[in-house]
């Protein structure tokens, strides 16, 4: 089961997020979102599962944990 943190990212933060079931690793992007981040996906190993034709992705602050 998958669940989120109340920390904060920053851009350069490796992050963890579910989008359509599949759990997702990216990499924050340097944005002015006030509620979510933009995050790369483009390195993600289980993309293909996903219907997903862009290598960046938007989630909001209490969707994600940081991971490293």
């Amino acid at each position: 089961m998958f669940k989120p943190d109340t920390k904060t990212a920053k851009p350069g933060d490796i992050i963890e997020f579910k989008k359509e079931d599949v759990v997702l690793q990216g990499k924050v992007l340097p944005s002015s979102c006030k509620r979510s981040i933009i995050v790369d996906i483009s390195e993600a190993h289980n993309l293909t599962q996903l219907n997903h034709s862009f290598s960046t992705t938007v989630v909001a602050h209490k969707n994600y944990r940081v991971i490293g």
